[in-house]
């Protein structure tokens, strides 16, 4: 049989954790093995660690680095180790097998990825904190300019926040490369919890802007998150009447609403931020019922909001 027909078995094998029949079909290319030590299979060009890696078979890893003596830094068509696999699948045993044979910790993918900030697209905190601990730099950035804790904010998860914040205190000082900042990208997520962490042990600038003029603010409208918008107005308590104008020259919808049917009116109210709730009603916004039956203008606490109601003709 052709040596590229006795290997093709292989990647399945391993894929499936068969290591009787893998260590069977080894016999069979005793010869072969030499070759089958650095083979690439397939477009990605993986090599049986990454897919033992990647599929979590510990047992078959052992097999491969132990008794065939695969080079743990093997690397793919994506530069990906094996380490970066098993990080980016959240398999802590086998995570933790590669790192104490001695894989390096911040092995670089395509466009510059680590395996912490691979580990971090998964709400793993173990393999998050196991990364950590052997090393693992929270303040490599990728080619965009995101850092580990740029693509935690985008996942979601508050507990991976804290924790990365405990660590390493400093590391929500980042921008991307086109000025945005974690605060971005958890609000444009819509990620509440987590804008809530950022916003108690972080010191973001009300409004900081991306190249683009865009702010944490005008992601969350943008994106139907007015629970967050909320939440930024609450904090930084200015209103954010320039916010508004700019995004309705952009064309942002002014009848948006989230999941209990609020409009950003509901928000402006809400807030008694007087100039918004100005800028909207000149802007059209009709004031609607939420899933409680409760208009923006039942909110409405200050003189000045009643008065603005009363020139659109708007009973309060």
């Amino acid at each position: 049989m052709a040596e590229g027909e006795l290997q093709k078995p292989l990647p399945r094998l391993v894929q499936e954790g068969k290591l009787a029949l893998l260590q069977e079909e080894m016999k069979n290319v005793e010869d072969l093995i030499k070759d089958v030590k650095r083979k690439h299979f397939g477009r990605s060009g993986d090599t049986l660690l990454h897919y033992a890696a990647r599929n979590g078979h510990l047992s078959v890893l052992r097999y491969l680095v132990e008794v065939l003596e695969m080079d743990l830094e093997l690397f793919n068509n994506d530069y990906k180790r094996p380490l970066h696999e098993a990080a980016s699948m959240g398999h802590q045993d086998c995570l933790l097998y590669l790192l104490d044979r001695g894989a390096a910790v911040d092995c670089l993918k395509k466009s510059d990825w680590t395996p912490l900030m691979m580990a971090c697209t998964r709400r793993k905190l173990e393999v998050i904190q196991d990364l950590v601990q052997h090393g693992a730099n929270p303040l490599l950035k990728n080619k965009d300019g995101w850092n580990c804790f740029h693509i935690a904010c985008r996942e979601g998860d508050p507990g991976v926040i804290q924790y990365l914040l405990d660590v390493s205190p400093n590391i929500w000082v980042t921008e991307s490369k086109i000025k945005r900042t974690p605060l971005h990208t958890a609000a444009m997520h819509g990620c509440l919890e987590v804008v809530q962490v950022l916003l108690e042990r972080c010191h973001y600038e009300p409004d900081s802007a991306d190249k683009c003029g865009v702010t944490p603010f005008m992601d969350a409208i943008q994106n139907g998150h007015l629970d967050i918008a909320q939440l930024l107005l609450d904090k930084h308590k200015e209103g954010h009447a320039g916010t508004v104008k700019t995004l309705l020259f952009l064309g942002a919808d002014v009848n948006a609403k989230d999941g209990k049917n609020r409009t950003a009116l509901h928000m402006a109210c809400a807030g008694q931020h007087a100039t918004c709730v100005q800028i909207l009603l000149q802007a059209g916004l009709q004031d609607s019922p939420d899933i409680t039956g409760t208009h923006a203008r039942q909110l409405v606490r200050k003189s000045s909001l009643l008065q603005l109601f009363k020139e659109a003709d708007i009973s309060v």
